[in-house]
């Protein structure tokens, strides 16, 4: 079987049940998701793919865990202390940690009972498939009247997410010095491009923060400010940035999602092309169409 560990908040768990899901098909083994580490997860919404998404979901018993890592490493506290490099020599060869940032090849050469670690930020790991992770990503919940009437909006105009993301990457130190923040400058850029190649253009503006948003962000062309799905409803607004024709998103794994998540081969999709605070290499992590800015 392959186990997936998932942690994170929503975006980080898409990429992680995407990346399990192609090598459990590639594999013709059964996909099962760990997700003991949330049981003292305080970040975000804990695990919420089982109640967004549509898509199979198998959650990995004790057993199951010691069937792949063995009974020493499938232990949580050793199970985490194997995640860092420096006990990698200790790891089983089914004890599988993403190695760097960009796409891995050798994710194609494990064994076919493995236990994965990382991130897996990039399309490619999954792009053979795209068609059934949309599938299983489809949002199972009905939208309630005031996201309807967003919806039904959004498909009368040329629709354009745009995603500003603050909340813990402002207000956490140790987020902020990891991911930044998408200046002002990034977004007004990607608002005139956009605008270059798009009739009319009509903003649907998703932030954490919106008043920050209306007093700091020069917009002059029609827009809507959307705050209202907030807590367990927030995952509304990756499905309504879906719902749109084009994208502006933050470095966030969000609204990666919710322009992605878009099937039209015609999008426009504008991405900050420093993704975190630091030069890590994030070559993989933008699909090749999408405009770096």
């Amino acid at each position: 079987m392959i186990i997936s560990h998932s942690i994170g908040g929503l975006g980080n768990q898409m990429f992680q049940y995407a990346a399990g899901r192609a090598l459990s098909l590639a594999s013709q083994q059964p996909l099962l998701l760990d997700t003991s580490d949330f049981a003292d997860y305080k970040l975000h919404q804990g695990f919420e793919l089982q109640r967004i998404f549509d898509c199979p979901i198998v959650i990995a018993s004790k057993e199951d865990m010691q069937s792949v890592l063995g009974c020493w490493q499938a232990n949580v506290g050793i199970r985490r202390r194997l995640a860092s490099p420096r006990w990698s020599a200790l790891r089983r060869r089914s004890f599988v940690v993403e190695p760097h940032f960009q796409y891995w090849e050798g994710i194609q050469h494990i064994p076919q009972s493995a236990y994965l670690v990382g991130y897996w930020q990039s399309e490619r790991y999954f792009q053979a498939i795209s068609d059934i992770i949309r599938a299983d990503f489809t949002f199972k919940l009905p939208l309630n009247t005031k996201n309807a009437e967003l919806a039904e909006q959004i498909s009368q105009v040329n629709a354009v997410s745009l995603h500003i993301r603050r909340g813990d990457y402002v207000q956490n130190p140790i987020t902020n010095a990891v991911h930044g923040l998408c200046s002002l400058d990034y977004y007004q850029a990607a608002i005139q491009a956009l605008a270059k190649s798009v009739e009319q253009p009509h903003f649907f503006v998703f932030s954490d923060d919106i008043e920050w948003v209306k007093a700091n962000l020069v917009l002059a062309f029609p827009c809507q400010y959307i705050n209202h799905n907030q807590g367990t409803e927030s995952y509304n607004d990756m499905r309504l940035m879906s719902l749109c024709q084009h994208h502006i998103i933050a470095n966030s794994s969000f609204s990666w999602w919710g322009a992605w998540l878009n099937p039209s081969p015609n999008k426009i999709v504008i991405a900050p092309k420093r993704w975190f605070a630091d030069d890590k290499n994030v070559s993989d992590l933008l699909p090749k169409t999408w405009i770096k800015l």
